[in-house]
């Protein structure tokens, strides 16, 4: 089951660290490291099924309602 509530122990210091990992790159090598940390952390995960519910979760976030059908 996929956690969705807050459960990293400082929130903010993530926040930071993904920032200061992103400064300084082009827009291409930005989105170089994403595809790269999330193909990391997928692997770290392991459970297909997560990951399933992950993926559609963030699609859901970012797709408007009469665009799903």
């Amino acid at each position: 089951m996929l956690i969705t509530d807050t459960n990293l122990s400082s929130p903010d210091d993530f926040y930071e660290a993904l920032i200061e990992t992103h400064r300084d790159l082009s827009n291409e090598q930005s989105q170089e490291l994403n595809a790269a940390l999330i193909l990391l952390l997928a692997n770290h995960l392991g459970d297909m099924g997560v990951l399933r519910e992950a993926l559609q979760q963030a699609r859901a976030s970012v797709v408007e309602p009469a665009e799903k059908a």
